[in-house]
């Protein structure tokens, strides 16, 4: 059974335990049995609410990918338009074809990354990462501060946030080893085409033609 799959299994029954509780401690309340019925009921609610938390922490977890080794996360190829805006046809491996309209001299590409340790590790927990916003950068540093930009998302975020909420408990949740950002960025010209890769390191990208790999050798 996959992991996901047998998580998902161990949730339902915990919901299911806890509402079979929950009806015998009405029915104990209904017989007279208060204390018995209460303590029933409370157990079945307490169940009841550790199956839906986490439902809501997996339905997160689920936007996120599996990381175990180098893996290519997108493509992305460039059109201008004028100067400074670019046509963006974004490619990732899971999920739907984008064209966005930046602006900038640059594009940045960032990724939430979770890594594990622990009891985590024993558990067979990979790392795992989620692609988060892509967006236009200008190099001149008073351009970014004034000029027009442009950022996108690239994920949706239902159920409970585990990022946020990680991030502000990792110090007390042993099996957490790493929560952290990544991000990298190259120019953007006119039939400039890239692949985006993550790794365990982080996010890195490759030009795939000429034009791109001639675009980086003159960048800076």
């Amino acid at each position: 059974m996959p992991k996901t799959t047998l998580v998902e299994f161990l949730i339902l029954i915990i919901g299911l335990l806890g509402f079979l509780f929950f009806l015998l401690g009405l029915r104990r309340l209904w017989r007279g049995g208060f204390i018995s019925g209460s303590l029933e009921g409370l157990t079945g609610l307490l169940l009841i609410s550790v199956s839906l938390l986490a439902g809501a922490v997996l339905m997160n977890l689920l936007t996120y990918d599996r990381l175990t080794r180098e893996t290519l996360v997108s493509e992305i190829r460039f059109q201008a338009l004028s100067s400074q805006r670019f046509l963006t046809y974004v490619t990732p491996i899971k999920g739907s074809a984008r064209i966005l309209e930046m602006h900038g001299d640059e594009w940045q590409i960032d990724a939430r990354v979770l890594k594990w340790r622990g009891v985590a590790l024993l558990l067979g927990l990979d790392p795992v990462y989620r692609l988060e916003r892509l967006g236009g950068r200008y190099h001149d540093i008073h351009q970014e501060r004034s000029a027009p930009r442009t950022v996108y998302s690239l994920s949706e975020d239902p159920g409970i946030d585990i990022w946020t909420t990680v991030r502000k408990v990792t110090h007390r949740i042993p099996w957490v080893d790493a929560v952290y950002g990544s991000a990298t960025y190259m120019p953007m010209v006119d039939g400039a085409h890239y692949e985006v890769f993550i790794s365990t390191t982080g996010l890195f990208a490759r030009p795939q033609n000429d034009i791109a790999k001639k675009a980086v050798s003159q960048w800076r």
